[in-house]
């Protein structure tokens, strides 16, 4: 049988300020169009549909409707909730997905009520059998009377054991002569971050080693960190990743999702299918002549701009006019004063407000004359009222 692995959508996901939901229909709507080139008998999505755990109106349209456009394929479709997702949400419209034949699961359930899923591959009739495991969060495997009870390695050993004691009882319901899959959302020891995901619910302590899975699993299809990878163990071990890069730590990873084969008896063979619908996420470097002379070749990519020329009244603006897709403007640390000033403590407690304020500039690496003039005018107009304030008595003792 063959299915398509996906994971980490993000949908209703921002990059700052900038809406997305345009990039994200592309990219979904190519994911649905990946599905029927290759006449898959599943879709497998390993949580992370939304971006948060209230999504907006216009998120929650797009991912119902690509879950319904993939079901209309012919396809069985199963997704589980991840940790920027509501799982009480997935479970309360569970029944409704039911009845147009998509499986949704927010929270853990047990192998007989909803914890495992089988179905018989559309392409030639294989048995096929799903063990879910929804985000499990440290906060729920470990409660708060362990945390302040427990070590901190004894907590992290209750995370793992939790999380093996889940896995053994869905993975018992693998047979010999199925086709076994297990899907998760969590973090294995020894993955590898994508750059986009929460640090807090991705940290090392709370995660588990690729044996959890069993080698009777033909495919353990993972969601959560959004590099596309495998990790070592008994069956294949896959994050595919986001099909999006949601943020600039992101921007060289390769988007993809994962078109998988698999049979009962021989190993799964795995294919990478680009996904190209979205706009590049690029980092650049220069001075504003360079970034303006650079500019024709970005083309609609989104940038990160380092500014490698020292601070100046208008310099954001300027970038932005000649970059107008430049959502992030930074001042390279090299021009920015920054060694500057963790190598040197300077007094800012004496001296006049002008003299003071041009120790800040000069520890924050802004050069600029007309700035120290408009500080200058400022500090004439400060002192100019004050002065005719005194003089008309209407400042107290």
């Amino acid at each position: 049988m063959k299915f398509l692995h996906t994971s980490d959508w993000h949908v209703g996901k921002t990059l700052k300020g900038r809406d997305r939901i345009d990039e994200q229909k592309a990219v979904l709507r190519e994911i649905v169009e990946v599905a029927g080139a290759h006449e898959v008998d599943a879709v497998l999505i390993s949580g992370d549909l939304y971006e948060n755990a209230v999504p907006s109106a216009p998120a929650q349209a797009l991912v119902v409707r690509t879950l319904l456009q993939l079901r209309d394929l012919g396809c069985e479709v199963i997704a589980l909730a991840g940790n920027h997702d509501h799982p009480g949400s997935f479970d309360a419209f569970r029944p409704l997905m039911g009845r147009s034949g998509i499986t949704l699961l927010g929270n853990i359930r047990p192998p007989e009520s909803g914890g495992v899923v089988r179905f018989k591959a559309r392409s030639d009739g294989q048995d096929t059998t799903v063990a879910l495991l929804p985000f499990l969060s440290q906060r729920y495997a470990v409660r708060a009377a362990n945390l302040m009870s427990d070590s901190p390695s004894e907590n992290v050993g209750a995370y793992d054991q939790m999380v093996r004691d889940v896995l053994l009882r869905l993975c018992g319901e693998f047979q010999d002569d199925t086709v076994n899959l297990a899907m998760a959302h969590l973090t294995m020891t020894g993955g590898a971050f994508g750059g986009g995901e929460r640090q807090a619910q991705s940290i090392f302590e709370y995660s588990v080693p690729a044996s959890v899975f069993p080698a009777e699993c033909s495919y353990a299809a993972l969601g959560h960190l959004h590099r596309r990878q495998a990790l070592p163990a008994a069956c294949p071990v896959v994050y595919s990743g986001s099909p999006i890069a949601v943020d600039f730590g992101e921007q060289d990873n390769p988007s993809v999702v994962c078109v998988v084969e698999a049979t009962a008896s021989t190993p799964a063979k795995i294919t990478d299918v680009p996904i190209t619908s979205a706009r590049k996420l690029r980092t650049v470097h220069g001075t504003l002549a360079e970034l303006e002379a650079a500019a024709e070749g970005l083309g609609e990519d989104y940038l990160r701009v380092w500014v490698q020329e020292p601070a100046r009244a208008g310099l954001r603006e300027a970038v932005s006019d000649v970059l107008p897709n430049a959502l992030e403007v930074r001042i390279d640390p090299e021009f920015s004063g920054s060694a500057e000033r963790s190598a040197r403590h300077r007094d800012r407690t004496t001296g006049s407000p002008q003299e003071l304020f041009d120790r800040y500039c000069e520890q924050a690496g802004v050069k600029d004359d007309a700035v120290a003039r408009l500080f200058a005018e400022l500090g004439d107009v400060v002192v100019s009222s004050g002065a005719e304030s005194i003089e008309s008595g209407e400042l107290g003792a």
